[in-house]
């Protein structure tokens, strides 16, 4: 054991939990900036799909960079990537949803003497909320089925890296040009504020950086027991579910079911197909057959968001036990 990994492994619980507070003030501080963002020139959805999964999933893309260094770290970020999607999609969205439910349409209300007035305009955001989640859901279905096809020989190679970047550029294009064309139709620019707001991001994703790369040396650095190098992947992919799960709640709690939506199905296009777009580019990644199992779970997940968003406008708070018992199944399929 070299000198950096032995200060590593005899470092102890109280700087890890250190660098985890510092991991968490970092998400929380771009988080809290992009709520600003609101008020720069993005509605609802654009900043769920299109600007939160950047800071939420900032952690997994810099992983992919971290993982680079080891032979068999394409491995260790696919197993990342699965954990985190499912554990959105799952145990992120069911929890909210048993205690407020996820209902589209259920932002701020408006006064008594608007309301007659705003009816209609409250009605037509509300369909296109549901419309956007829609997309939102066919996109992710489509990334797992992509992904599935390209990884049905056992191994993501460049090639098939590069097919899952440019397929999520694609994606990305046409969010982009969806909010231009929103903010040309209300008329809104970007000022000097959005700019700080920006370097304020930058900041906490620097923070973000330096605390991941202690955590990441750190666990690789533990022989045994279940925090250790054998389980990376599952114990990054949860630690980076942290920043997801403030967004989902603290949404949720504000009864802005449209972004606690999109922000958890957005951060999975991150990283799938990006961070494994990259991560194949990078080297070469075997395949294991839990990755199946994940990708199987991902697609029916995805679907029956979508069942609830046509039939009830969003997750009904029954449809949160569902949604727990398939994260449970999750776990015991991959864990033992």
């Amino acid at each position: 054991m070299n000198p950096i990994s032995e200060a590593l492994a005899t470092a102890g619980y109280a700087n890890a939990w250190a660098y985890l507070a510092l991991f968490l003030v970092a998400s929380l501080l771009m988080i809290w900036r992009l709520e600003a963002l609101l008020d720069h020139g993005l509605e609802g959805t654009a900043l769920g799909t299109l600007v939160m999964p950047y800071c939420s999933g900032l952690g997994n893309l810099i992983f992919v960079g971290l993982a680079a260094r080891k032979p068999d770290g394409g491995a260790e970020v696919l197993t990342n990537c699965v954990v985190n999607n499912v554990t959105n999609l799952t145990l992120l969205l069911g929890l909210p949803a048993l205690i407020w439910g996820l209902r589209l349409g259920r932002g701020k209300k408006s006064g008594a003497g608007k309301r007659s007035a705003a009816k209609s305009a409250a009605a037509v955001e509300q369909q296109i909320s549901r419309l956007s989640l829609l997309l939102t859901l066919g996109a992710a279905l489509v990334f797992a089925s992509i992904t599935w096809a390209l990884a049905a020989d056992g191994t993501l190679d460049a090639s098939d890296g590069l097919v899952l970047v440019a397929l999520f550029l694609f994606w990305q294009g046409f969010q982009v040009f969806d909010v231009m064309k929103h903010n040309l139709r209300q008329r809104v620019r970007f000022g000097a504020r959005f700019a700080l707001d920006v370097v304020l991001v930058l900041v906490g994703a620097y923070a973000l950086y330096v605390s991941l790369d202690w955590l990441v040396a750190w666990i690789e650095a533990q022989e045994g027991g279940f925090v250790s190098a054998k389980n990376l992947g599952w114990l990054t992919g949860w630690l980076m579910v942290l920043p997801n799960a403030v967004i989902a709640f603290f949404y949720a709690a504000r009864r802005r079911a449209d972004i606690a939506y999109a922000s958890q199905i957005g951060d999975g296009h991150i990283c799938i197909p990006l961070c494994l777009g990259l991560a194949a580019l990078l080297q070469p990644i075997a395949v294991p057959a839990f990755f199946g199992t994940g990708l199987a779970i991902l697609a029916a997940t995805a679907l029956a968001h979508a069942f609830c968003v046509l039939a009830s406008d969003g997750l009904p708070r029954w449809m949160g036990w569902p949604l727990l018992a398939g994260y449970g199944w999750f776990l015991a399929a991959g864990l033992m």
